[in-house]
């Protein structure tokens, strides 16, 4: 597939952390790599990780929202985030394959995706965001 987004991430967000995973040039197949950190839920930390997104020159954010434990992560990279764009992704839309999984394998698969535009989800724009999540209009 043709990449479209050449720096793109994703979050899978658990009670307890948060699993990143960054898609970014490098040397890996593909001429890509993908680079893997996890953070706490606390509010100050996910501020740090949309810092380190941002340092990393990332445009766009897939995340996969399971319910009210993904708001907190929402707000801080709509916040605290220099990104183009923000999806949030519907969990059963974006699940990895079956069998054993991990929060940072489902991250890394995850992060593949927006790159190649092959994700659906709420858009959040840099700046749009005041209070609650956003509802945008279903298209007629």
């Amino acid at each position: 597939m043709q990449v479209i987004y050449e720096r793109c991430a994703a979050v899978d967000v658990g009670k307890d952390v948060i699993a990143v995973a960054v898609r970014k040039p490098g040397d890996g197949p593909g001429g890509r790599v993908t680079v893997r950190r996890t953070y706490k839920t606390f509010y100050g930390v996910l501020r740090e990780a949309a810092g380190w997104l941002t340092s990393l020159g990332v445009t766009h954010v897939a995340m996969e929202a399971t319910g009210t434990c993904s708001m907190p992560a929402c707000h801080a990279l709509l916040e605290h985030g220099q990104f183009e764009q923000v999806l949030v992704c519907n969990a059963g839309h974006v699940k990895n394959v079956p069998g054993r999984k991990t929060d940072l394998a489902d991250a890394e698969w995850l992060a593949h995706l927006p790159g190649v535009r092959a994700t659906a989800g709420q858009l959040h724009p840099a700046g749009g965001h005041q209070g609650g999540p956003r509802r945008d209009p279903l298209p007629d």
